[in-house]
């Protein structure tokens, strides 16, 4: 699968892992004197996402900014979800394992087992809620309007003034289901297998608008500086639920012990903790040409 090249030279490096983290947040992580009872036993957190949807998560070829090896490659992960995933496994005293899978497949990789929770920026949808569960939130995840600086939608300030784009969005998310249908007269194109492939659709001018959320808007906007992240007015922006907004980890049904134990990190983070990892990993994006 074409890989979206993403330019950034780093300005921070950082300081480990732990430390990184423990900034990110307004909690102090708990420490493993000795390590935690679940750790002597050997217990994993098996984590699978795309690992090609920057920010949040992304593949490359080192170790570097504290990037965790792929299960059964020679590449590493990065990103949003990377440091969330090093962060939980770490307080609930579990090693980690990065699986890379496919968007399309994250759902079936949880169902039967193949990995212990899905964390890849997925909203929590009653639709997916109906074959997995969900934490409670590890992100909130505002929805945006992205063209290039060159289309007639520029300058637009409100959903109405999108009417006729030729547009698209990444498959099976509510960018593409939910969003784009609130333009008028919309032309939709196909939706795209993943978050590179829609971003280069708009590039190439293969359409003049897409629909995605903020974090990778801005991360896109660093790649290409022809972006523009459309602001829209008070009441004239995309009507949108909390379950499109809200990014949670999926788990497989009835897996309460695992659950319970992530909500229970998750729930003592805030809002202003989720942005400053996030701000993070947009620094930290590196060169990739896959």
């Amino acid at each position: 699968m074409k890989k979206l090249a993403y330019l950034i030279t780093a300005a921070l490096l950082l300081c480990g892992m732990l430390a990184g983290l423990s900034a990110c947040t307004s909690k102090e992580p708990a420490t493993n004197q000795g390590g935690t009872q679940d750790q002597e036993q050997g217990k994993v957190l098996r984590v699978g996402m795309e690992c090609g949807y920057a920010p949040y998560n992304w593949m490359q070829n080192d170790d570097s900014n504290g990037a965790v090896p792929i299960v059964d490659t020679n590449s590493y992960a990065n990103g949003y979800d990377v440091m969330m995933a090093k962060y939980l496994a770490d307080q609930i005293g579990y090693e980690l394992e990065i699986h890379k899978i496919d968007w399309d497949s994250l759902p079936i990789a949880v169902q039967s087992g193949v990995i212990d929770c899905a964390i890849a920026g997925q909203s929590i949808t009653s639709e997916r809620m109906e074959s997995v569960d969900f934490t409670a939130p590890y992100y909130y995840a505002s929805i945006i309007a992205v063209t290039r600086d060159d289309t007639p939608y520029a300058n637009a300030t409100s959903v109405e003034a999108l009417a006729g784009a030729k547009c698209t969005s990444q498959l099976k998310t509510v960018w593409y289901d939910v969003m784009l249908p609130q333009i008028p007269d919309a032309d939709i194109q196909p939706a795209m297998e993943s978050a590179p492939l829609m971003l280069v659709a708009l590039n190439s001018s293969a359409v003049d608008l897409i629909v995605t959320d903020q974090p990778t808007a801005m991360a896109a906007k660093l790649v290409y500086p022809n972006f523009v992240l459309l602001e829209m007015e008070e009441g004239k922006d995309f009507v949108a639920s909390q379950e499109d907004i809200n990014i949670g980890i999926s788990l497989k049904k009835g897996n309460t012990e695992l659950l319970d134990k992530l909500n229970s990190v998750l729930n003592n983070m805030t809002e202003e903790d989720f942005v400053e990892m996030m701000n993070q990993a947009i620094e930290i994006q590196p060169l990739t040409n896959e």
